[in-house]
């Protein structure tokens, strides 16, 4: 273990700042690789729906860089440890109902039960390639039930649009325009068909936010999260997994009072 203020040395140091966040843009490179084309795997297995944290990973406009500062050495102390900094919505991360509603449940009061569920990947990759706008309609999910049948209860159900190709130009992935990011998300009236019709136990995307980049309303946030669901965002991997049958386990976080925060996704194949 390491001393307390050896640990406040270290997140002082840690602390983000402006110049932090506009130099995150040029590490990305290093860790990020474009994602495969959308393809069915025929092998069973584990699947990782989790992009490692790391400085160059982007986060929603404002927000700083992860940061991880070494404060203990095994040539001092004989451990290593690391000092990590990151706001909670960072990475492959959970959104609590209260990230958007007031007295809404904490990260910690999630039903256990809830984050163990089957998954539901709806590709909606073909659209997403020429219209950064593009969202997940009731069109596309009857589309989908059409082929694969009614969407499972208690069901987390995903957006595959195929962003995380952009990953490694992470100008691309955040994709400004006059300071307004633009992505593809979920349209209000498709998160108020799952969450009042499909009895689902959240929803998730492979972009920052479950929204449209450019929405300043956020009405899927408000009814996937005013119903008391929770919301996955910047999933990794979903080309590697069926467009259903496969089970999701998502290790949220749990620290009191929690809005949400970076977890691990897996896909059970």
């Amino acid at each position: 273990m390491c001393a307390p203020r050896i640990v406040q040395v270290a997140h002082e140091r840690a602390r983000p700042n402006r110049r932090a966040v506009l130099a995150a843009a040029g590490v990305a490179a290093l860790a990020a690789t474009a994602a495969p084309a959308r393809a069915v795997p025929t092998a069973t297995g584990v699947v990782d729906l989790t992009h490692t944290l790391h400085p160059g990973l982007p986060t929603w406009p404002g927000s700083p860089p992860f940061t991880s500062i070494p404060v203990s050495w095994h040539a001092i102390s004989g451990f290593d440890q690391n000092a990590l900094a990151y706001w909670e919505h960072s990475g492959t991360h959970v959104d609590a109902p209260v990230h958007r509603i007031p007295g809404g449940a904490t990260v910690d009061a999630l039903p256990v039960a809830d984050l163990v569920a089957p998954l539901v990947v709806i590709d909606i990759s073909a659209k997403a390639e020429t219209d950064a706008d593009a969202a997940l309609t009731v069109d596309d999910i009857d589309r989908w039930e059409d082929e694969h049948g009614r969407v499972p209860d208690r069901a987390l159900v995903t957006l595959y649009s195929g962003w995380e190709r952009r990953l490694a130009d992470p100008a691309a992935f955040l994709n400004l325009r006059d300071g307004v990011p633009h992505a593809p998300g979920i349209d209000p009236a498709a998160a108020e068909h799952l969450v009042a019709h499909r009895n689902v136990v959240g929803v998730g995307v492979d972009t920052l936010s479950l929204d449209t980049g450019r929405s300043r309303d956020y009405g899927a946030h408000t009814t996937i999260l005013g119903a008391g669901r929770y919301g996955v965002e910047m999933l990794a991997n979903l080309a590697a997994v069926p467009p259903s049958g496969a089970t999701v386990v998502v290790g949220a976080p749990k620290h009191a009072g929690g809005t949400g925060g970076p977890c691990r996704v897996l896909a059970l194949v």
